[in-house]
């Protein structure tokens, strides 16, 4: 079976100028937007940004007073705010927390945007806020970085070989391009493990 918690998805940076951390992180980083939302009952604004090999990082920043970040960002100008886990099942989630005793808050399952969550405090995690979450992580992605087709795979030639293309588990995408040398090898180890 799938381990309960499949990796991080991202981590969440609390601050005050959205603008100039929005231009840190696409101009000089290279982040690529991807989903972003204004929740009117908590006060504030969400961005998430790709980088690289789909390592995320959200940006929070409050929309307007009486956020739930004016606490947090009235002891700094930003910072880490929590790393968000992603789970294969919130159900069995709450159920292991329950089994350990660790508290949990927050619990909520918006169904339009496909997510479940619950958060877990600092005070029961060695000093870092948690959020686990169930989702599918192409639902946040920019579209130029999700697979293209509903394989997990595709194969185009190129002037040197070919590019090899695979589904992230975390959503999107990643690559590399193999020599003729290198293909042919690839097909073969793949002919081996089917025992051909």
């Amino acid at each position: 079976m799938d381990p309960l918690i499949s990796r991080i998805d991202h981590i969440a940076v609390a601050v005050r100028d959205y603008e100039k951390a929005d231009l840190f992180f696409r101009e000089v980083l290279g982040a690529i937007p991807g989903a972003s939302a204004r929740d009117p009952a908590m006060k504030y604004l969400w961005q998430i940004f790709s980088l690289g090999d789909l390592s995320r990082i959200e940006l929070l920043t409050p929309t307007s007073q009486g956020s739930f970040l004016d606490n947090f960002l009235a002891l700094q100008p930003g910072g880490f705010h929590h790393i968000t886990l992603q789970t294969r099942s919130i159900e069995e989630t709450k159920a292991l927390l329950q089994q350990h005793r660790i508290p949990y808050f927050g619990y909520n399952e918006y169904a339009e945007a496909f997510w479940k969550e619950l958060f877990i405090h600092p005070r029961n995690a060695f000093g870092v806020l948690i959020q686990i979450a169930e989702f599918h992580p192409n639902d946040w992605l920019n579209e130029d970085l999700r697979s293209s087709k509903n394989e997990p795979w595709e194969i185009r030639a190129t002037e040197g070989g070919i590019h090899l293309t695979l589904a992230h588990p975390g959503g999107g995408k990643t690559g590399i391009d193999l020599n003729p040398e290198e293909a042919r090898k690839l097909v073969a180890d793949l002919q081996y493990a089917l025992g051909k």
